[in-house]
């Protein structure tokens, strides 16, 4: 039995709802995450901000606007009463957890691999919430399992692929340099909304840049996120970075996914850029960017 299970017409590129057998997992309850988060603490991978964030607040920013200047510990353990929100970042980065994420992202390899192989940069992401809070607006780079384990939310997503949501040029920015600068929430995009209603043994797949916010229900919740990339989110990524260098230049770029011809022509280009730039950078002894990792980096 798949702890995550898929249908057969899975498509890599489709925002679609799960179910899964992880709400009563012993390393997902209450008691075992504050010891999480007491180790995650330590190895500065936590993340948190308070309930006054709103769909529009800035995501990198809401932990300074909006601090929860409680512990990990003490957040997670009165997380009905905390008025917090709270990431434990990265939990690959603890033996225990990244056992639980290989078990998990196994279990749904075998059917993602036919249709999005190269499966890579795996990460888990845990989030206690307390009831009522709000997750802004925002996206990542990675592919998505976002599994309800206990309480309920409101999971709004938008097609990665819908430009009046998230600009061409606001991907470039993301890609090229992290930035959600020109990614920005405006109330008309809940009409255009897929949402899902999570209790748990529900959850959502997200391809990799769908924008989402999260609405926490009237109590603490659990949920978990499994992250990965594959050969397709690297191209991605490779080329939405290169388009926005040629923007740098003056150039008004082709959108990525309108010519499959231009679009492997620019993969061949800038992967053998990118490949004889990393080895001038570690020639001189520089950090090289990569995504093609087992697991990210915490």
């Amino acid at each position: 039995m798949s702890l995550v299970e898929l249908t057969r017409d899975f498509e890599p590129w489709k925002i679609q709802g799960v179910t899964h057998h992880l709400a009563n997992h012993p390393l997902l309850q209450l008691d075992a995450l504050v010891e999480l988060g007491q180790r995650q603490e330590q190895r500065r991978l936590v993340r948190t901000h308070s309930d006054d964030a709103v769909a529009g607040s800035s995501f990198a920013d809401a932990p300074i606007l909006h601090p929860n200047k409680k512990g990990a510990a003490a957040t997670l353990a009165g997380i009905a009463k905390a008025k917090a929100w709270m990431s434990l970042l990265n939990v690959q980065a603890d033996p225990i957890y990244r056992a639980l994420i290989d078990e998990v992202l196994d279990s749904v390899k075998p059917l993602v691999a036919t249709k999005d192989p190269g499966m890579c940069y795996r990460a888990g992401w845990i989030f206690v919430t307390s009831p009522g809070a709000t997750t802004p607006f925002h996206l990542d780079h990675e592919h998505n399992f976002i599994l309800q384990i206990s309480g309920t939310k409101s999971l709004f997503t938008w097609d990665p692929f819908d430009r009046h949501v998230v600009p061409e040029e606001g991907l470039e920015l993301f890609h090229d340099t992290n930035s959600r600068a020109k990614i920005k929430w405006d109330d008309s995009f809940r009409s255009r909304a897929i949402l899902f209603d999570l209790k748990p043994g529900m959850g959502g797949y997200m391809p990799s840049t769908t924008p989402h916010m999260v609405v926490n229900g009237p109590e603490p919740s659990i949920t978990i996120s499994f992250t990965y990339y594959t050969d397709a989110t690297r191209r991605r990524e490779l080329l939405y970075r290169g388009n926005a260098r040629l923007r740098r230049l003056g150039m008004t770029p082709k959108p990525v996914g309108t010519s499959r011809p231009i679009d492997g022509l620019k993969t061949a280009v800038l992967a053998g850029y990118t490949a004889a730039h990393s080895t001038l950078r570690r020639a001189l002894g520089r950090s090289v960017r990569r995504n093609d990792l087992p697991y990210a980096p915490a």
